[in-house]
């Protein structure tokens, strides 16, 4: 059974979870780790970015899921190898009760299964561990605008699985091309949204209002019988609707 408790920071002991005073304007995260010594070294560098908060820690996926239950967050930082129910479970469960809620996945594994398994479950990022610490506050500040946010390893997992799997005959590429059921402006947004951009810098791109924006993800979301914008982009890229992943403008 899970015992949580709240207090001012201190480096030791290390309970299961812990919560941490806020500012109110910051990025709300949720760093969800089992690695003690790991989750500190993350734990320091993110409390020294402005705008960033870790407001509660936790060591495995049970608790990472009752905290999401329990206080308003804006991200999720989530190891995949936890104890008990694990990372996928715990995203998986995590999606269930809070769809909008951003997740990022920080492992140090890269296998295909994973980055299928994740974009499955609905986590919006994927990062390896052992990136700049710079890279990873870029990752968490664009999931927490709406952007999905995939590294190298991933992005080339992802569009490798489906060249391997896609019908290479040109006639069922313009078949597919020609059955894409979006009007103009709805795949220019999914193609933005697929290289990674959030919907205010696709309203500055298209020179439209984010609400604008809102409303057309939403409609291309709903069109394609997908869960959210990221499987949206995977599904154009499997599709071969979008040739380029850093096609935008």
């Amino acid at each position: 059974m899970a015992h949580y408790s709240a207090f001012a920071y201190q480096p030791y002991p290390y309970p299961r979870f812990r919560l941490l005073k806020m500012s109110p304007a910051s990025l709300r995260l949720l760093l969800v780790e089992d690695d003690e010594l790991f989750r500190l070294g993350l734990h320091v560098k993110l409390q020294q970015e402005p705008g960033l908060e870790i407001v509660a820690e936790a060591e495995d996926g049970e608790t990472a899921v009752e905290m999401v239950k329990r206080y308003p967050l804006d991200v999720v930082l989530l190891d995949v190898g936890l104890p008990g129910i694990g990372g996928i479970e715990a995203c998986r469960q995590i999606k269930q009760q809070n769809p909008q809620l951003p997740i990022l996945v920080l492992t140090s594994h890269s296998q295909k299964s994973l980055i299928t398994k994740l974009i499955e479950v609905g986590a919006q990022g994927y990062c390896l561990k052992g990136i700049a610490a710079e890279t990873l506050i870029l990752a968490i500040r664009s999931v927490a605008a709406g952007a999905s946010w995939w590294d190298t390893t991933a992005t080339t997992q992802i569009r490798a699985t489906f060249d391997n799997n896609s019908v290479t005959a040109d006639a069922a590429k313009q078949a597919d091309e020609s059955t894409i059921p979006l009007t103009r402006r709805e795949q220019e947004i999914l193609a933005l949204i697929a290289s990674g951009k959030s919907n205010q810098e696709i309203a500055q791109t298209l020179y439209i209002t984010p609400g604008t924006v809102r409303v057309h993800v939403h409609a291309i979301i709903q069109k394609l019988g997908v869960r959210d914008r990221t499987q949206a982009a995977v599904m154009a890229i499997q599709k071969q609707w979008i040739p380029d992943l850093g096609a935008g403008d």
